[in-house]
């Protein structure tokens, strides 16, 4: 039967995901050519360690801002690439072009600048390849389609994070380099990662196919088999013979957007906006840390978004796209709020590793903070390679991820997954000997696994396909956020309160993977509740 006669997403073969999601090999290349070695380059172009987290800052920021708007559009897209390809390619790029520029940054603002646009133009293909899971596949192979992504996450992340060593010990490419020049070993990881970027997304462009909006939307109303009763808020599913009714379900229909709701944005957007000028004012008035400015600024330009998304709608112009996404950010599914505070927990810790394992291993484990030392970068090297141990341990994992959410439940695999995470990351504090911490990373390489598929797997079943690029990017807003508060405090509480020993960063994370995990008993899988219904 041909695509365009078909009422149900059909499954699709081992090589059909695989194809789709190769891209994600390419993506990781770059995601974790920068988490393993852009500390390093800060470093060495002489930033100190407790500046690191503000120039992190373009990292989240530009998540924040790209992948709503790239959901948005592309949901609206359709070419003779389909509505996601034309995305995945044009990111690739662009980030590949940063890629190759990055490591030859003179001074620091450079190396900053390049970082913002390296990771917009990582986003801008990220962004797309979530949903394109949620097109592609019906829901019960998406747990599989989003451990797919996590394995290529995991195997381009294991060998882009251990490039630097593997150049060094393998090619005798050199580590070390004059005080202010990056290593010619790190210069040529991120050219080799360049060349894998584009690479695997092109393969995923050429190999992979696309439905039309037409077929989605066909796809969602037969598979869904549910009819709306709106006037008492309900939705009745009728599944193998049975009903199943769901109280207060936002998740399979829309909220329509009405103009007169308009002014509530503006009264909320104006109070932001005049807290968080006032909290910039105090900053500025006192001296506090200029990592502060981050979170009083984004409060300010919060409020002012809000406001003008308010007049927009007031004003009737609902199908404006800042007040779309403005709506469904306040209209967001059950579901989708409860996987926010996982989701803030999980990345929060995340970011506290990225940024620290580089000084917390150096400085703890060898003893040393100078960057043009061989011990130093004997130990950043190091670094990449448990990089490469988590994202290993992550790839072989993910394939046990659907058989394991099968047995327990995807919410509590998850759970399961992030307390492992946690010991690996408070392990590291008690090891010396630095092949130890190959047993830290195995344990945050579980977390690492689940964190990249279960969260959007549950995610995808309680949003409605024809919006599932937009809530893939608002979505984003939960992993940015955490960043954003990481980057405001970390370099505040490392110097204050850890006497500058960013150790207890990494710590301090493992403490925060257990609140995730515990918040998960919250969750609500309502895709997993139907399947079993």
């Amino acid at each position: 039967m041909s695509d365009e006669l078909l009422n149900k997403r059909p499954r699709l073969s081992f090589w059909e995901i695989w194809n789709m999601s190769f891209g994600f090999l390419g993506i990781q290349f770059g995601f974790a050519l920068q988490n393993a070695n852009v500390s390093r380059i800060f470093e060495t172009l002489g930033a100190s360690v407790d500046d690191i987290p503000i120039l992190w800052i373009a990292a989240p920021l530009t998540g924040l801002v790209v992948q709503p708007i790239i959901g948005y559009f592309s949901d609206r897209t359709w070419t003779r690439l389909g509505r996601r390809r034309p995305y995945f390619l044009f990111g690739a790029i662009a980030a590949s072009i940063a890629l190759v520029i990055m490591p030859n940054s003179p001074v620091l603002w450079v190396a900053a600048g390049m970082l913002w646009i390296m990771d917009a133009s990582i986003n801008v293909s990220m962004e797309p390849f979530r949903a394109f899971v949620g097109d592609m596949l019906p829901s019960e192979q998406r747990t599989k389609g989003f451990a797919m992504q996590s394995f290529f996450i995991g195997t381009g992340a294991v060998v882009a994070s251990a490039l630097p060593w593997m150049l060094n010990n393998w090619f005798g490419v050199a580590n070390t380099a004059p005080e202010g020049v990056i290593p010619p070993s790190v210069k040529w990881s991120f050219y080799l990662g360049a060349v894998a970027f584009i690479g695997a997304v092109v393969w995923t462009v050429i190999k992979s196919k696309e439905y039309s909006p037409e077929q989605l939307k066909r796809f969602d109303e037969n598979e869904k088999g549910y009819k709306a009763d709106t006037e008492n808020n309900e939705v009745v599913e009728v599944k193998s013979g049975l009903v199943n009714v769901r109280q207060e379900t936002n998740d399979l229909r829309d909220i329509p957007i009405e103009a007169g709701e308009g002014q509530r944005k503006i009264s909320l957007g104006f109070i932001f906006a005049v807290v968080g000028a006032i909290t910039t004012w105090l900053t500025y008035e006192y001296a506090l840390d200029k990592e502060v400015y981050v979170a009083t600024g984004g409060l300010t330009v919060v409020g002012l978004i809000m406001m003008l998304s308010g007049f927009l709608q007031k004003t009737g112009k609902t199908d404006q796209g800042l007040v779309v996404v403005m709506h469904d950010f306040i209209h967001m599914p059950k579901t989708m709020k409860q996987l926010a505070l996982v989701q803030f927990f999980s990345w929060f810790a995340l970011f506290a590793m990225w940024i620290y394992t580089t000084a917390g291993v150096t400085a703890h484990i060898y003893g040393t903070s100078d960057t043009t030392s061989a011990l130093y970068n004997e130990g950043a090297d190091w670094v990449g390679v448990m990089f490469g141990v988590y994202n290993g341990v992550a790839a072989i994992v993910a394939f046990g991820l659907a058989p394991m959410a099968k047995l327990l439940s995807r919410k509590w695999v998850h759970a399961i997954s992030l307390i492992l995470g946690g010991f690996g990351l408070i392990s590291i504090y008690f090891f010396s000997d630095p092949m130890m911490l190959i047993i830290s990373m195995v344990g945050v390489g579980i977390a690492w696994a689940s964190i990249l598929a279960m969260p959007y797997a549950i995610l995808a079943g309680s949003i409605p396909a024809k919006k599932m690029g937009l809530y893939m990017g608002i979505f984003n807003f939960f992993i940015v956020l955490p960043q954003l508060i990481a980057a405001t405090v970390l370099g505040y509480v490392t110097r204050s309160f850890f006497d500058g020993e960013a150790v207890y960063a990494l710590i301090l994370g493992g403490i925060v993977l257990f609140i995730a995990a515990a918040t998960m008993y919250f969750v609500d899988d309502v895709d997993e509740n139907v399947e079993q219904v």
